[in-house]
């Protein structure tokens, strides 16, 4: 009996060591990827960077040859990103919440099967091809790229993840809150929205987070909807610059290819933030 117990704990050590060797694995590329943003990526780093719009090719050119660090910096894109990532979060976060709300209330209806199928393919549909999409729904018909088009984009890719996020919070949710609701005679719309939702708040702020996380780094819908702009524009009907954008910029000449790893590193500490910020209120607000 010992030797069987003993055999079970040895097996269970090195189960354990071999979970814990691929876990750390899995972390390797994410230590690599931001080692060579940091090590890559530092120099640009200045007040500049924030206040001022993309240099042209010609003053990044006249720097690398002083050896300088390049002027200007990613205003336009900063602000582009924030302009339409704001729009995009106006546009899904009701829609994805309501229809979260109806599929977790409604759960066996065929219709909630239609929605909740159509939500994973909407999931699993390629960036590009939302891109295409809203450019024949929208940029076509205004004749002109904008900030309202990449939003609709975006906004359409933050659906299924915040829809899902929205249903699975409320599944949470102990039943006995609803029939005490109900027992206190509160009418269908009160529990929803004082009881049921205040109650999954941790999910559904944790999930509309990653959902914004999941669209920030998009590239490939903007470059069909909003398609970039040299200078700050708040206008929403015009052509709006973007981060993904300015990298992909960046990326495609020479003289500003430095300025890729900066940019790419503000993305993904902004990213990384975020999701830090979703965890603990996801700690915080976990449901009992």
């Amino acid at each position: 009996m010992s030797s069987t117990l003993q055999y079970r704990r040895a097996k269970d050590k090195v189960f354990l060591c071999v979970v814990c060797i691929l876990s750390s694995l899995t972390m390797i590329p994410l230590f690599l990827i931001l080692w060579e943003l940091l090590k890559k990526g530092y120099k640009q780093i200045n007040l500049s960077l924030f206040t001022e719009v993309a240099p042209s090719s010609m003053d990044a050119m006249l720097a690398r040859i002083s050896n300088e660090p390049i002027p200007g910096g990613i205003l336009n894109g900063l602000s582009g990103t924030i302009l339409m990532l704001a729009m995009a979060i106006v546009m899904s976060i009701p829609v994805g919440i309501l229809s979260g709300i109806y599929l977790a209330e409604h759960k066996d209806s065929k219709f909630s099967s239609v929605v909740r199928s159509l939500t994973d393919l909407l999931q699993g549909v390629p960036s590009i091809v939302v891109g295409v999409v809203v450019y024949a729904w929208v940029v076509r018909p205004m004749h002109s790229y904008s900030a309202f088009a990449g939003s609709v984009s975006l906004a359409i890719m933050m659906l299924p993840m915040i829809i899902r996020s929205t249903e699975e919070s409320m599944k949470m949710v102990p039943g006995t809150l609803k029939e005490a609701g109900l027992a206190l005679g509160a009418s269908y719309s009160t529990i929803i929205l004082r009881i049921l939702l205040p109650a999954a708040f941790g999910g559904l702020f944790t999930g509309s987070l990653l959902a914004i996380c999941r669209v920030m780094g998009e590239t490939a819908p903007l470059l069909l909807t909003a398609l970039g702009a040299s200078a700050v524009n708040l206008n929403v009907t015009e052509p709006t610059s973007a981060i993904p954008l300015l990298i992909w910029e960046f990326y495609n000449d020479p003289n500003l290819a430095n300025l890729v790893w900066t940019t790419s590193l503000l993305l993904l500490v902004f990213v990384l933030v975020i999701n830090i910020i979703a965890k603990n209120i996801a700690k915080k607000w976990k449901i009992q």
